[in-house]
C-alpha cells in the first residue's frame, strides 16, 4: 500500500506497517493541515453530499487500490449454496419458537412469508446493482454511486454494526446448540465474571475459538471457503429434511386452532422479528467480484437461495407448530424440545448437530462478506486504506477479514445473546429500503441527460413514496383503526404511478434489471419501512447512538480522507483528459501502472474518485 498516494504498490513484511498505511491522506500530514481540514468542513461536507461516483470508477480505479485483484473463481452453483449458508441459520432455530409463543402463534408462517417477501424485493434491486457494478462493496458501492459519498458512509458503517452484532449473537448460539449436543445445559460452557454487569458477565470463549477458525478459513481461499460452505449446507439441508419429514409424521391439526390467536399485528410484529433469519443474502453480493459471468450467475445464485429459503423456513415454521401447541414451544431450542414432547429424544441431538451446522456457514459467509464491504470502504479512504489490501497469493482481503472478525470475537465474549437480538433487524432494513431508493434514482436520473424538471420530478414523487410509507408505518403504530389508510396507500401508489407516467426513463440496464420498474422497488420501500415501524423503541435508540457515532467520526476523519483521494483522483484524470485527449498512453491508474487510454477516462465521469 501507497504511503501518500494510497495506490502504490510497496512490498512490506505481513503486519508491518507505517502511519502512511493507516492515515496518507494531505489532511493528516502535519498539524496545520488537519487544522485547515477542519476549517473546510462544511464545504467539504457539500462537495461529498452533492457528488457521486461512476460505474466504471468502481470497477476500475477504486478497486485498483488493492494492489491484487480477487480471484475470479465463482459460480452461480457457489453463490446459490453461499445464499443458503449465509442464510439458514441462528434465525429459524432461535426466533422461530419465541415469536410463534408471544406474537403470532401458528400463523408464524404468514410472518415468514411476509419478510421473505420483503427479502426478495430487496433481492432484486440488490441483483441489479451486483450485475451492473461487480465489485466487493455491495451496498456502500452502489448508494456510492447512486446517492453519493455521505448517504453510502452512514449506511456502510450500519451494515457492518449488523454484521458483527450479528456474528456474535450466532456464536454465542453456536456454543448454546454445542452444549446441548452434548448433553449439557445451554450455559454450562459459559464463565461467569461476577465483576461484571449481568449484561456483560456470561463470557463465551467457545465463541471467540470458533470465530478465530472462521477467520483461518475465510482467509485462505474463497473458493476453498465456498466448497466447504456448500459441503456444510448439504448436511445441514438433509437435517432440515429430517427434521420436516419426522416432525410431520408426529403432526396434530389440533395445534393449529387457533391458528392466528394474537391477530395480524402479531404476524406483522414477528415478521420485523424474523427479518433476522433473512440477513446475509446481501452478502453475497459482494462476492460479484469474485464472479466468473456476473450476469448470469448473480441472478440465479441470489434469487434461487432466496426462494428455497423462504419455502424452507415456511415448512419448518408448520411443522413446529403442528407438533406443539404455540403455548407450549420451548423459546430457546424449540425443535428440540418439540421433538422430545412427542417422545422423539434421540432426535434432539440431530437436531443440535444441523443447527451448529447451519450457524457454522452463517459465521463462514458472514465473514467473507463483512470484509469485503470494509475493503471497498478502505478503498475511498474512508477508514485506514491498509485495510483494503488483498494478497496476492489467496486473493482475499486478509486484513479487512481479520479486523471485522476480532471485533465481533470481543462482543461474542462479553454480550449476552438477548441484548445482541435486539440489535438487529433495524440497520439492515434501513440498507435495504436505500438500495430500493437508489435503483429509482439509478433508472431515472443520469447526470447531463436528465432535465432539471425530469429531476425535480423524480425527487419529488420519491419524497411522496418515502413519507407515505413512514406516515402508513407510523400509523399501524400508534393506531387500530383503517383511515389514515384511505389515505396513505393511494398516495403511495399516486406517486409511484407519477413516476412511471411522468418521468422518462434516463438508462436501462446493460446485462439484467429489475422488473416492473418503479412498482417493484417502490414496493420494497414501503414493506421495509413498514416493518421499521414494528421494531421496539430501543432498537432505534441504539440505532441512533450508533449513527451519531459515525457522523462524529466522519466530520473528523472519513470526510477528509475521502475528499483528499477524491481531488488527488480527479485532478490525476484532468490532467490525462488535457494531455492527452484522444490519444492512447500509458497512465497509472491508482499507482498499478497499468495500461489505459484516454478515452477510457472519458466515460470514467467519477466525479467521487
Amino acid at each position: 500500500m501507497g504511503a501518500g498516494d494510497g495506490g502504490t504498490t510497496v512490498k512490506r513484511r505481513f503486519c508491518s506497517f507505517t502511519k502512511d498505511d493507516f492515515l496518507p491522506e494531505e489532511s493528516f500530514q502535519s498539524w496545520g493541515n488537519y487544522a485547515q481540514a477542519l476549517k473546510e468542513t462544511f464545504p467539504r461536507l457539500k462537495d461529498r453530499v452533492l457528488t457521486r461516483s461512476h460505474d466504471d470508477t468502481e470497477l476500475n480505479e477504486v478497486r485498483a487500490r488493492s494492489q491484487h485483484d480477487m480471484k475470479k473463481n465463482l459460480t452461480w452453483w457457489d453463490l446459490i449454496w453461499f445464499g443458503i449458508g449465509a442464510v439458514i441459520g441462528a434465525g429459524i432455530f432461535v426466533l422461530t419458537g419465541l415469536e410463534a409463543k408471544e406474537e403470532a402463534g401458528p400463523a408464524v408462517v404468514l410472518s415468514y412469508v411476509v419478510s421473505g417477501i420483503s427479502a426478495m424485493l430487496s433481492v432484486f434491486c440488490y441483483t441489479e446493482f451486483a450485475v451492473e457494478i461487480p465489485v466487493a462493496g455491495g451496498s456502500f458501492a452502489y448508494l456510492r454511486v447512486e446517492l453519493g459519498d455521505f448517504v453510502a458512509f452512514i449506511a456502510a458503517g450500519n451494515i457492518l454494526l449488523e454484521y458483527v452484532i450479528s456474528g456474535a449473537a450466532v456464536a454465542r448460539s453456536w456454543t448454546s446448540y454445542f452444549a446441548t449436543l452434548l448433553n449439557h445445559d445451554p450455559e454450562d460452557f459459559l464463565i461467569i465474571a461476577h465483576r461484571l454487569s449481568d449484561d456483560y458477565n456470561h463470557l463465551d470463549p467457545i465463541a471467540v475459538v470458533v470465530i478465530c477458525v472462521i477467520c483461518v478459513l475465510a482467509v485462505y481461499s474463497t473458493k476453498g471457503t465456498s466448497r466447504f460452505n456448500y459441503v456444510a449446507s448439504i448436511i445441514h439441508v438433509a437435517v432440515i429434511l429430517f427434521i420436516i419429514i419426522a416432525g410431520l409424521t408426529q403432526a396434530d391439526t389440533a395445534n393449529y386452532t387457533p391458528f392466528s390467536p394474537f391477530g395480524t399485528r402479531g404476524v406483522f410484529k414477528a415478521s420485523a422479528v424474523l427479518f433476522f433469519a433473512y440477513i446475509g443474502f446481501d452478502a453475497v453480493s459482494t462476492m460479484a467480484e469474485e464472479t466468473k459471468n456476473p450476469a448470469r450467475d448473480i441472478p440465479i445464485g441470489l434469487v434461487g437461495s432466496m426462494t428455497i429459503t423462504t419455502l424452507t423456513y415456511c415448512l419448518l415454521a408448520v411443522t413446529l407448530c403442528l407438533m406443539q401447541p404455540y403455548k407450549k414451544i420451548d423459546e430457546n431450542a424449540p425443535f428440540s424440545v418439540a421433538f422430545e414432547a412427542v417422545g422423539m429424544n434421540w432426535a434432539k441431538y440431530i437436531v443440535a448437530f444441523g443447527a451448529l451446522k447451519g450457524m457454522t456457514t452463517v459465521l463462514l459467509v458472514s465473514a467473507v462478506g463483512q470484509a469485503r464491504y470494509l475493503t471497498h470502504i478502505a478503498r475511498t479512504h474512508m477508514v485506514p486504506p491498509c485495510l483494503a489490501y488483498v494478497h496476492g497469493k489467496t486473493g482475499t482481503p486478509i486484513y479487512a477479514t481479520m479486523v471485522m472478525l476480532a471485533a465481533t470475537a470481543v462482543i461474542a465474549f462479553f454480550t449476552k445473546l438477548s441484548i445482541l437480538s435486539n440489535l438487529l433487524s433495524i440497520s439492515t432494513l434501513f440498507i435495504f429500503m436505500l438500495v430500493s431508493v437508489a435503483l429509482l434514482v439509478r433508472r431515472y436520473y443520469v447526470s447531463g441527460t436528465t432535465s432539471t424538471v425530469d429531476r425535480n420530478k423524480m425527487i419529488v414523487f420519491i419524497v411522496l413514496i418515502l413519507a407515505s410509507s413512514i406516515a402508513t408505518s407510523t400509523y399501524w403504530g400508534i393506531s387500530d383503526g383503517w383511515i389514515g389508510y384511505v389515505v396513505t396507500v393511494p398516495i403511495w401508489f399516486s406517486a409511484t404511478l407519477g413516476l412511471k407516467l411522468f418521468v422518462p426513463h434516463a438508462r436501462n440496464p446493460r446485462l439484467w434489471g429489475v422488473p416492473l420498474v418503479p412498482w417493484l422497488p417502490s414496493a420494497s420501500i414501503a414493506i421495509n419501512v413498514f416493518l421499521l415501524g414494528s421494531i421496539d423503541g430501543k432498537s432505534f435508540m441504539r440505532f441512533g447512538v450508533w449513527t451519531v457515532f459515525l457522523l462524529v467520526y466522519y466530520f473528523f476523519m472519513g470526510l477528509h480522507a475521502s475528499y483528499d483521494t477524491a481531488k488527488r483522483d480527479g485532478e490525476k484524470t484532468a490532467k490525462v483528459r488535457k494531455l492527452e485527449e484522444g490519444n492512447e498512453t500509458f497512465v497509472p491508474v491508482s499507482g498499478e501502472g497499468e495500461k489505459s487510454t484516454a478515452a477510457d477516462f472519458k466515460d470514467n465521469k467519477a466525479s467521487g474518485t
